[in-house]
């Protein structure tokens, strides 16, 4: 091999996160566990921050993550605990944000609906700033919503307007931060599989049905005719942390495997 073919290579197999510092706020659920596990994989030192310390000390027996216990919600909680960890090269926000669906807009309570667009762009806003400030020299700001900002899917609730209000507070960002060398990006999915049960199904106003129904009727929708799996968000959400994705801020990955075009 030659000496050039050699360095490739070395590039090509190297660890992409490594000396990097990620705090993955609702880390303790499916997908937050997914991206801890890629992330100190590729050489991250990982932080989970959630409000139940059970699936959080999951994910840090899985990665050797550093675990809080936080409401993301909370301004003086998230703003102590990244000064706790210092220096931040990664934010990513997977906060549940209890989402209503299955109750048509014309027929849903005020109070409901404002409900996850509070608590979405609070918590979105919360730790994203947090994370800013302590970025020196540079960092990656990652969201992830469904898509939904772009659909008109009836039954889907306030889960639109809270998508299309958080990706707008991190497109403002990213040209506010991009001075800084700090880049903002998003990844789009749904209906990822392993996040579904029936109960959190039924949680968000739908029926307790059998989530692989459920993982059917939306991949026969897709391109691919199938929905994503969590280490494909996950190595999608690595690859975006990383330099290699350095060109790209103020943009939305999309992982729907094709359920929206674009």
């Amino acid at each position: 091999m030659s000496s050039r073919r050699a360095v490739v290579s070395r590039g090509m197999n190297a660890q992409l996160l490594t000396g990097k510092t990620a705090v993955i706020y609702g880390g303790g659920g499916n997908i937050g566990g997914a991206v801890a596990r890629a992330f100190a994989r590729e050489g991250a030192q990982v932080h989970v921050a959630g409000r139940t310390r059970e699936p959080l000390e999951r994910v840090a027996a899985d990665t050797g993550a550093h675990v809080a216990l936080l409401d993301g919600a909370d301004e003086a909680a998230v703003d102590a605990h990244a000064a706790q960890v210092g220096r931040i090269d990664i934010s990513f926000n997977l906060i549940h944000r209890e989402d209503a669906q299955g109750t048509p807009l014309a027929e849903m309570e005020v109070g409901t609906f404002l409900h996850a667009l509070e608590l979405g762009t609070r918590s979105a806003f919360l730790t994203s700033r947090a994370a800013a400030r302590h970025m020196d020299g540079g960092g990656v700001i990652l969201f992830l919503t469904s898509a939904s900002s772009r659909g008109t899917q009836p039954g889907m609730g306030n889960t639109g307007p809270t998508d299309a209000a958080v990706e707008a507070l991190y497109r403002y960002q990213a040209a506010e931060l991009g001075p800084r060398g700090i880049r903002v990006a998003g990844i789009h999915t749904a209906a990822v599989r392993g996040t579904l049960t029936a109960e959190n199904i039924e949680a968000t106003g739908g029926q307790a049905i059998d989530p692989e129904l459920v993982y059917r009727m939306v991949g026969e929708r897709s391109m691919l005719g199938r929905v994503p799996t969590l280490d494909e968000i996950a190595e999608t959400a690595a690859f975006l942390a990383s330099d290699r994705a350095g060109a790209i801020t103020s943009g939305i990955v999309n992982a729907t495997c094709g359920l929206v075009a674009g």
